[in-house]
């Protein structure tokens, strides 16, 4: 499981070197081989971010995505975004991983990046992205709404 969130530094390349303690797991679940692809549930005029997932479970998501019936329109969207973006990327012996320039420029990535566990997959935003996301508003009320349902025991 991958959680919390961590703010790294990526350099003029695009390459992110993953922190020791984050990087073992990941070696464990997929050898170093990783996917990069873009958040297919951003919402126009929203900040994003990038889905980092180690191979085994992408090919899990991949194939559910394929076999969604291509008839409806926004299954389409959901294939044209998540697998027409994706890159296959490979952790190097110092735990560093190149994010394609197409892919940093989607999420606007720069120097200062967050990586931010979501249990099976990472999600990499840039720092400011992220520091806005997570502020909260009066009207965030509606953002919550679905999540009343779900009784969770925290």
């Amino acid at each position: 499981m991958f959680r919390g969130n961590h703010a790294l530094n990526m350099d003029a390349k695009g390459r992110l070197t993953i922190p020791t303690k984050l990087r073992d797991p990941l070696i464990a679940a997929s050898g170093g081989e990783l996917v990069v692809t873009v958040d297919p549930f951003k919402k126009k005029d929203e900040y994003t971010c990038l889905f980092i997932l180690p191979l085994p479970k992408w090919k899990e998501v991949e194939m559910e995505v394929c076999a969604l019936p291509t008839a409806v329109r926004g299954h389409r969207k959901m294939q044209r975004l998540l697998i027409g973006h994706a890159r296959d990327v490979e952790m190097d012996k110092g735990g560093r991983v190149l994010v394609p320039p197409e892919l940093r420029s989607y999420a606007d990535l720069d120097k200062e990046v967050v990586l931010v566990g979501q249990g099976q997959r990472y999600e990499l935003w840039n720092k400011e992205s992220w520091e806005a996301e997570c502020l909260l508003d009066d009207d965030s009320d509606e953002d919550f709404a679905d999540l009343q349902s779900l009784q969770l025991s925290i």
